[in-house]
């Protein structure tokens, strides 16, 4: 389980404020919002990348302070991948085995996330001059390499053609439904309707609204979960005060008694 508590932190002129999220074991967590919302740090704070100011972030209970983000059961894929540009995609990966995994080999597990990324082919040539795609999927079989228990990733299909794109998605799902536990970041709303059970809607900094994709769109009263978004960032940048999704099923209800009630605007939000 990965729990975040009242999280604060600063750098430069970025802030996160006050964010609070649970991803549960066998369950996966998007956090959703525009450039520059504070996504890649929120994931990086949450590592203990970057400082927090205030708050907690416990994995399986225990501080991430306590801890290095080295350890075996947590892989952090990155938005930047960083590769040995001389080394082989064999090589490369299995590094990241050996560095998570003492006396584990990989070997096995390699050949299977190559067949799935489709990346067989590429396996002995060196990374250098690799396309984004290309070192993308060595990141992605790297970061998965170990079997770790809790996966955080920053837009993990980002450069990905689309098969490799519904092979991941397969995957994820699969390693959900297994017991691990995801949380990612992505901008693909298709990804956010098949992978997530959880959303956190994050604008300048902060957590705008928090629930599933039928709570978020029946709090914004949109059809679809882009049209939500949209909405609820929007809100924010206006400076509204962003009710939970926990709410919006007995919003809904209310709607139902009273679909006229005054001072309240077609979502059940204070006007």
């Amino acid at each position: 389980m990965i729990r975040v508590e009242s999280l604060h932190a600063r750098f430069g002129r970025f802030r996160l404020q006050d964010i609070s999220l649970n991803v549960e074991a066998g369950s996966s967590l998007v956090v959703l919002g525009p450039s520059g919302a504070g996504k890649t740090m929120l994931l990086e704070t949450m590592l203990g990348l970057r400082r927090m100011d205030r708050g907690r972030v416990l994995i399986d209970g225990r501080d991430v302070s306590d801890w290095s983000p080295e350890r075996r059961d947590v892989s952090y894929l990155p938005q930047d991948v960083a590769l040995f540009p001389h080394l082989s995609v064999r090589d490369n990966i299995l590094f990241g085995a050996k560095v998570r995994r003492l006396g584990y080999d990989g070997k096995t597990e390699l050949r299977r996330l190559a067949e799935l990324l489709d990346m067989t082919d590429l396996l002995e040539r060196r990374t250098e001059g690799f396309s984004s795609g290309e070192r993308l999927k060595v990141a992605l079989a790297r970061a998965l390499i170990h079997d770790p228990q809790h996966l955080i990733l920053d837009e993990p299909t980002n450069g990905l053609d689309v098969m490799s794109t519904r092979a991941l998605r397969r995957l994820l799902a699969q390693l959900r439904d297994e017991g691990r536990c995801i949380l990612f970041s992505t901008h693909i709303m298709q990804e956010v309707e098949q992978l997530c059970d959880d959303i956190v809607v994050v604008a300048h900094g902060r957590s705008v609204a928090h629930g599933g994709a039928a709570e978020l769109r029946a709090l914004a009263g949109t059809a679809t979960l882009e049209d939500a978004f949209v909405t609820l960032a929007l809100e924010s940048d206006r400076g509204s005060r962003i009710a939970d999704c926990a709410s919006a099923g007995r919003v809904l209800a209310e709607q139902g008694a009273s679909s006229t009630a005054p001072g309240r605007d077609a979502r059940g939000i204070p006007g």
